[in-house]
């Protein structure tokens, strides 16, 4: 009979564990479960401990540990360190030697076999860096139980949820007998022209304010901004972020930027455009502003207010006026046409006027793309004609609109005039 240490981290798949240690019950071996705090959310330790007859190890830092220093005790006992669910975290703390809790801690600590059952979203999974992180582990010996794909906990249809308890203990059966665990296929980095470029996409509405109170904005949510962001990274490229106001929560990139106006916006872009291969532009940045910004709220009055609005600066066009007196191909320049009537002339206009590469052209008059909605239709404009993109999510609009950018940007660096 082995003993196995069976560490439960932060994910929906927590429920999973408990049917593994039942199942390694079944198999007749002994049983220390270790919960992350994170957990123990999903989880209670009173479950495990019911299952295994033993406390559930929860902290490092509980009174009377350090008379055994209990990570060196159960380190020297375990036959294997099995960890199901593991979540991109603690794959990252094991990758990078980080101990922190107890976890982590044991992890550094055994000479036993360690057997990994990775559970997280699918973008999460195959992310350059999670995929680095499994390889650093896979070269150090750490075996792995593959993740199963189908419905995930955040809607997501995908590769990442938690293999089904059976064959995690399969798996961890094989590893005790002396036999390897079945071969991970990890993720595949997709062989993207962006990987290892640098990135910017702008996201969001702007807003001008008109008094401390009042402003003038639009509908932007930032939704096909943030998509075009995460799919930028997920592609391997370093990707920078400036983001108008947004409730959404961004996703994860390389360094992001808040700005509020147009004029804001303006100077982080410029500021920001040195030195990359890509500029995205699908902030629907205020083409107006007024022309002073009253110090005080404006108090109602009976009679009509006016406002004096001034033209803001043009981004996109300062962008290709600039490239342009550089004689240089790159940055590959895409922006971003909203109308609401005769939308691909008007892009195919656009894109000529601010010396750029592409125009993705967006109807907003429909009710299912554009501003506030989860779904997009649009039509990508370029030199070599017009690419028609069918109405669905954002994220693969995104991966379109990136798709055109990589064959856009693979031209630009076999272009004499490229950098």
């Amino acid at each position: 009979m082995a003993l196995i240490a069976l560490g439960v981290t932060g994910g929906i798949g927590a429920y999973k564990a408990v049917e593994v240690c039942r199942g390694l019950q079944k198999r007749g071996h002994d049983v220390q479960a270790v919960m992350t705090r994170s957990a123990r959310r999903f989880v209670t330790p009173l479950t495990f401990e019911a299952i295994t007859r033993r406390p559930v190890i929860t902290s490092q830092w509980r009174p009377g540990m350090n008379a055994d220093i209990e990570h060196i005790a159960v380190a020297d006992h375990a036959d294997l360190l099995l960890v199901a669910p593991c979540t991109a975290n603690v794959i990252g703390k094991f990758a990078n030697g980080i101990a922190d809790d107890f976890l982590t801690s044991l992890y550094l600590a055994t000479r036993a076999p360690v057997l990994i059952a990775p559970a997280m979203n699918s973008n999460m999974l195959a992310h350059a860096a999670v995929r680095e992180n499994l390889e650093t582990l896979q070269r150090r010996g750490v075996q792995f139980v593959e993740p199963g794909e189908g419905y995930l906990a955040c809607g997501w249809v995908g590769k990442g949820r938690l293999a089904e308890p059976d064959e995690i203990v399969e798996a961890a059966v094989r590893v005790l007998a002396g036999t390897a665990a079945p071969a991970v296929a990890l993720p595949a980095l997709p062989d993207s022209a962006l990987r290892g470029r640098k990135v910017l996409v702008t996201a969001g509405p702007t807003y001008e304010d008109i008094d401390p109170v009042r402003y003038v904005g639009n509908r932007s949510s930032g939704r096909m901004g943030f998509a075009l962001a995460a799919e930028a990274a997920r592609r391997g490229a370093e990707v920078t972020l400036v983001a108008g106001p947004t409730t959404l929560a961004p996703p994860a990139v390389g360094a992001l930027v808040r700005v509020r106006s147009a004029a804001e916006m303006h100077e982080a872009v410029m500021r920001a455009a040195a030195g990359m291969d890509v500029v995205i532009m699908s902030a629907a940045v205020a083409d107006y502003a007024p022309a002073r910004r009253a110090s005080g709220k404006i108090a109602k009055q009976d009679a009509p207010l006016t406002l004096t609005l001034e033209r803001t600066k043009d981004i996109l066009a300062d962008l290709g006026a600039q490239r342009a007196a550089r004689g240089s191909a790159t940055p590959v320049l895409v922006g971003f046409a909203a109308e609401t009537d005769d939308v691909v002339r008007k892009a195919r206009d656009k894109r000529t006027r601010k010396r750029v590469d592409a125009i993705v052209a967006n109807d907003v008059s429909q009710p299912d793309r554009g501003f506030e909605v989860e779904t997009n239709a649009v039509t990508i404009v370029t030199a070599d004609g017009d690419e028609t993109v069918g109405l669905q999510s954002k994220d693969g609009v995104a991966a379109a609109i990136l798709d055109a950018a990589e064959r856009l940007l693979r031209r630009a660096a076999a272009a004499p005039t490229a950098r």
